[in-house]
């Protein structure tokens, strides 16, 4: 399944890549030079959730953000899993695609256990690594909860259905609220319940992906410790809370956390500037 959806030029100022991943087409932007980042996104979001990231640090850095299989732009394809471990494979592919080396990765959300994932696997190709209200351990029992909640019959029905993690988890989730227009490009990349097949799935995955997690928990500190680190924390998030900042810092030798204050969740959208400006610090 294809999406057909042109991002506004004026909130999604990037022109579109294309790769063909072993499982599909992926659709990620490809902006700037420098340093490389890889920009990897949660749920039920895509990389234009790092707009206004990107548009700070493009001229420092080589900005890439991913949209994986079953977000964004990218392609639904027939017989896909849609599981963690499906997106950190392609998502590997794309960077083994481009070449990345010397790369710093960024991930919130899943997009955490993602970018841990890609990581862990090139460690020797990793200069940096930023995260930001995320995790990569098996999950506690609250996110453990939250994943049999959402994986039941009538909550899958609504996230197919009612498009419930964009039109209510997202809102709630943000210190501010998005206009209609920035609404509409999380909306209208979902346009029906076979498009949110991915955004159904990722709550499923707090517990079915607890081997990937298990694994993390190990290879994180042992293959990415010494590398150096940026953590910035929503301090607003009610889900991951500011308690779990010593269990992601602990990981790392070389490592600054950044808290942005009146960040909720999606910090991507309540402090780019905040993000960009210690991203460029830390990394410059």
């Amino acid at each position: 399944m294809k999406i057909d959806f042109e991002p506004d030029p004026g909130s999604y100022p990037f022109g579109s890549k294309w790769f063909d991943a072993s499982a599909g087409r992926m659709h990620y932007l490809d902006e700037g030079s420098g340093t490389p980042i890889l920009f990897c996104h949660g749920n039920p979001t895509w990389s234009f959730l790092y707009r206004g990231i990107v548009t700070r640090l493009r001229d420092r850095f080589r900005c890439v953000a991913v949209d994986y299989l079953g977000f964004g732009l990218s392609d639904r394809p027939d017989g896909y899993g849609y599981t963690i471990e499906e997106h950190a494979r392609t998502t590997g592919e794309l960077v083994d695609h481009l070449g990345l080396e010397g790369f710093i990765t960024m991930g919130q959300d899943w997009g955490g256990p993602v970018s841990m994932a890609v990581a862990t696997e090139r460690a020797d190709r990793i200069s940096g690594v930023v995260l930001g209200n995320t995790w990569f351990w098996p999950s506690t029992a609250y996110f453990r909860a939250f994943s049999k909640v959402m994986g039941t019959r009538m909550m899958q029905r609504k996230i197919l259905e009612k498009n419930f993690f964009v039109e209510r988890l997202m809102p709630m989730s943000m210190a501010h609220e998005l206009s209609e227009l920035e609404m509409d490009h999380y909306r209208k990349v979902q346009p029906t319940p076979e498009a949110r097949r991915g955004v159904a799935r990722m709550p499923k995955q707090i517990i079915e992906a607890t081997p990937l997690l298990a694994r993390l928990s190990r290879d994180v500190p042992a293959k990415l410790g010494s590398k150096t680190a940026l953590i910035v924390w929503g301090m607003r998030d009610l889900g991951f809370r500011p308690s779990a900042i010593p269990r992601v810092r602990q990981a790392f030798r070389d490592v600054v956390v950044v808290e942005l204050k009146q960040a909720k969740h999606y910090i991507q959208e309540d402090a780019p500037d905040e993000i960009a400006d210690a991203i460029a610090r830390r990394f410059a």
